[in-house]
């Protein structure tokens, strides 16, 4: 922006068809009171974005939006104004995702019937209230999936993707086509004087792949989570005994007793 030159502004307008019929709600209404409100301000408007017909539901399908949100990234413009919440996202998370993007890209947000807006002070901190709240709602999902997991994991459920020599069959872990290998890869790394370079290639792994299968507690038939071993309920394909023993020797190559 050259010196002296004003501030430009994007305006985002947009109505569905459905709320045109019932309500007889206008574009070229909101498109004229955002027009004045951005002049008033003391803006220059950069350009119209505008989804006509096109539902509130979800932001990524619409594509003026997509647009708008494109070139607010690209720094080219300093606020977007719109004609209430609304029009924006009635989805309270992607609305509050999208305002904190603006927030990082330094894009201010006006809301002209909410009179939201991150012009001046007061608006800046509802700005930061916003935001505030959008981390509070991921931390709450976060924490309510972490105890959804731990539950699983209590239950003998795996929790993550299936290790190799096993497939997820109706959401739950059973043997798959290489099961046989898994107690042939264990038994070859204790029984045969060979390099862990050498067992990787033979059975077309990396290094770090193989050690993560002869450190992996599921071959036991156990779940574990947040650092918590469970009894699981599929079915295991090495013994304790072969298992704990190829530990023992893993630790005495140094690579120590990291299990999964």
């Amino acid at each position: 922006m050259t010196p002296n030159a004003k501030p430009l502004a994007a305006i985002y307008i947009r109505v569905s068809t459905e709320e045109q019929a019932k309500q007889g709600a206008s574009l070229g209404a909101q498109q004229e009171a955002l027009e004045n409100y951005t002049k008033a301000l003391g803006y220059e408007l950069f350009k119209l974005y505008k989804d006509e017909g096109k539902s509130a539901k979800d932001i990524k399908h619409r594509p003026a939006m997509t647009e708008l949100l494109k070139d607010a990234e690209a720094k080219k413009f300093q606020a977007i104004f719109i004609y209430k919440l609304d029009r924006f996202s009635r989805s309270l998370m992607d609305l509050l995702q999208t305002i904190e993007k603006l927030k990082e890209w330094g894009v201010d947000f006006v809301s002209l019937q909410d009179r939201i807006e991150t012009t001046s002070a007061n608006g800046k901190l509802m700005f930061h209230i916003i935001s505030a709240f959008a981390e509070f709602e991921r931390n709450v999902t976060s924490e309510r999936t972490i105890f959804t997991m731990a539950k699983k994991a209590r239950d003998g459920s795996a929790i993550t993707r299936a290790p190799w020599g096993y497939k997820f069959e109706n959401k739950k872990l059973v043997p798959g086509e290489h099961s046989y290998q898994v107690q042939e890869i264990f038994q070859d790394f204790l029984n045969q004087n060979i390099s862990l370079t050498k067992l990787a290639k033979k059975y077309g792994f990396s290094v770090n792949g193989l050690k993560k299968i002869l450190m992996n507690q599921t071959y036991l038939g156990k779940v574990k989570f947040g650092g918590q071993l469970h009894q699981g309920t599929h079915q295991q394909l090495i013994s304790s005994t072969l298992f704990n023993h190829v530990q023992n020797k893993l630790e005495s190559l140094g690579i120590g007793h990291k299990s999964e």
